[in-house]
């Protein structure tokens, strides 16, 4: 019996996302946008190597290694990563943010001759009208930045994204300024922000079509990022959404980390990819990026946080441990791993795992005791489930391997 014998799928069934005509890539902000968030521990070098190394083995395409404008602490980090990407002779390329400011632009430059590898400047500016407010800009000021910005990085021999925050609430004669003055000044791709979280899936398909037809008019071959934020819990949906509208590069952190709630989780967003169809990455490095971006930032995984978090794939309720038990009694891992769950554990690299609490039924407590070559016994059987069901949470290891020794004590005595 085939998968689709087993599973109905209506997201199949009528209207459907169709896999996009281009390759879908994908922009890593884990290591600077990411550190924004006020909770965030800045991870040491070494972390951020490991982290590196694990963007690259999932596929990721560019990395943003950090805005070395900042000061002489963030160009030594900086030039350590770029120089990692050289030596190790990784797949993933590189990029830098920068406002746009001269000053911000040189440190790129000048990491990018150094190391000898081609580094993307992300410059960027406010384009919304509050945010013009706030800071007593006028249109005209955005512009000259822009053009000085984008020039200077091109002389200096970098590709340019042109990055403009808060877009999802910008004007669309503002932008429109603001993206063919870009374009003029040899930027290569364009991003389009959603940087307070406020957009839906179909406004980021909106502005990614408004910016297609700018680029058009244009005549330029310019690319489109999206670049979203977590606010109203869309994030994962207003990226599908500006993929399908024409966004070819979209960006996201680990766990979901950055300012505020936190940028697109990079995580969900491929795991939501992969199944989909649009894309084939290897994810079984899914579960260490995540948790060395944990571990590296101070940054718990909830328990419950999608594929990734400690329960994603575990089970003490008897009705459906008993099902995923049957699968396996049936030597169908396929089936095992799909019975109780939407994603597919052996995607990512873990397994489904069946517990032992107080809504467990026999049969968890047999498999828990098979699992680990422990002989089902109706007495231990019957030991550990009223032991399940004399407290009010889940049983750890070693409380059931306390209760079994107890029975061997008292068959001893």
């Amino acid at each position: 019996m085939n998968d689709r014998d087993l599973i109905h799928d209506w997201n199949e069934a009528g209207e459907r996302w169709e896999k996009p005509a281009f390759k879908v890539q994908f922009d890593d902000e884990t290591l600077r946008d990411g550190l924004q968030s006020p909770s965030v521990r800045t991870p040491t070098i070494e972390q951020k190597l490991e982290i590196l190394h694990l963007m690259n083995r999932l596929g990721i395409d560019t990395a943003d290694i950090g805005l070395p404008g900042a000061g002489p602490h963030v160009v030594k980090d900086v030039t350590r990563l770029a120089q990692e990407i050289v030596a190790s002779k990784l797949a993933i390329q590189a990029n830098c943010a920068a406002r746009t400011m001269q000053r911000d632009i040189e440190p790129i430059a000048d990491v990018a001759q150094k190391t000898g590898l081609a580094i993307e400047c992300c410059t960027f500016i406010g384009s919304s009208p509050i945010r013009q407010y706030a800071e007593n800009w006028t249109e005209d000021m955005m512009i000259s930045h822009s053009r000085d910005a984008v020039t200077f990085a091109v002389q200096q021999g970098l590709k340019v994204m042109y990055v403009t925050e808060d877009t999802v609430r910008a004007r669309p004669e503002t932008l429109r300024r603001l993206f063919l003055t870009a374009i003029e000044c040899g930027a290569s791709r364009l991003c389009l922000c959603d940087t307070v979280g406020h957009a839906t899936p179909t406004g980021a398909a909106n502005l990614v079509r408004f910016a297609q037809q700018v680029v058009l008019e244009s005549g330029a071959d310019v690319g489109l990022d999206w670049h979203g934020h977590s606010d109203r819990g869309l994030a994962v949906a207003n990226t599908i959404a500006a993929i399908r509208a024409g966004a070819s590069r979209v960006h996201g952190c680990a766990i979901g980390i950055g300012e505020r709630v936190g940028n697109t989780p990079m995580d969900q967003l491929l795991v939501n990819l992969r199944l989909l169809g649009w894309i084939d990455n290897d994810l079984s490095a899914l579960t260490d990026y995540c948790e060395r971006t944990s571990e590296g930032t101070g940054v718990p995984i909830p328990v419950n946080y999608p594929v990734v978090g400690a329960d994603a794939f575990r089970t003490g309720t008897g009705v459906h441990a008993a099902a995923v038990i049957k699968a396996f009694k049936k030597g169908d891992r396929w089936l095992a791993d799909r019975v109780y769950s939407g994603v597919p554990a052996d995607m990512v690299g873990r397994h489904q795992e069946i517990e032992v609490g107080p809504m467990s039924g026999e049969s968890n407590v047999v498999f828990w005791l098979e699992s680990r070559s422990i002989p089902a016994t109706p007495e231990r059987v019957q030991a550990v489930f009223q032991r399940a069901k004399s407290v009010d949470r889940v049983l750890e290891e070693d409380e059931i391997r306390a209760v079994l020794a107890a029975l061997d004590e008292t068959r001893v005595s």
